[in-house]
């Protein structure tokens, strides 16, 4: 059975994740990673849009809002990994 892939946008508001990868080799993944969004860093989701978008996460000391397209592309290292 596969299961899903964790990503930042599947976070629930006060959990935490530590980044696998920024999928993706486009202009937008570059910017992601260039925001410190590189493997081995905990993202903690903290806040949600009533709409859903954007989301607020805590990065490395600072608040970094995203679309929730863009917070889909951070892949999070699942339990056992």
């Amino acid at each position: 059975m596969l299961a899903a892939m964790l990503s930042a946008a599947t976070l629930q508001v006060g959990e935490s994740g530590v980044v696998k990868d920024v999928g993706g080799t486009d202009a937008t993944a570059l910017r992601l990673l260039e925001m410190g969004l590189v493997e081995g860093t905990v993202v903690t989701l903290l806040k949600r849009a009533p709409t859903g978008d954007p989301l607020q996460f805590r990065v490395r000391g600072f608040h970094l809002s995203l679309r929730s397209a863009e917070a889909g592309r951070i892949e999070l290292a699942g339990s056992g990994e």
